[in-house]
């Protein structure tokens, strides 16, 4: 069993900045990636990014604003998150996945239990 803890969310302003971190030990093994949820809509995908960090993947609503990113020394995926907006406020969730890189949420193994973002105009 993988756990994961996301950490860094919070209450920005529009335009502001925000790093959130996933730690997990042995991480540097799977694939991983971020999702969204927020208030009466489907969950979403954010980011992903490969266990060696050969290839990444981004939502079209975020690409140019976010950066995924891992060390896998330390056992930790990041996720900065500049120029944000008041529709990126959501639950952000870390995910990780055994290789071969998934095609969709279920085909992530573990999920963390989600970290605030809030973001106000």
């Amino acid at each position: 069993q993988v756990q994961l803890l996301e950490s860094g969310g919070g209450l920005v302003q529009a335009g502001g900045s925000l790093r959130l971190s996933c730690a997990a030990s042995g991480l540097g093994s799977y694939n991983m990636g971020w999702f969204r949820h927020a208030p009466g809509k489907e969950r979403e995908f954010v980011a992903a990014i490969t266990w060696n960090a050969d290839n990444s993947h981004y939502a079209g609503s975020v690409e140019g604003r976010f950066t995924i990113s891992r060390d896998n020394a330390e056992n930790t995926v990041f996720l900065q998150m500049d120029s944000l907006r008041p529709e990126d406020t959501a639950v952000y969730y870390c995910a990780a996945s055994t290789p071969p890189p998934p095609l969709h949420w279920s085909d992530f193994n573990y999920w963390g239990q989600g970290t605030q973002v809030t973001v106000s105009s």
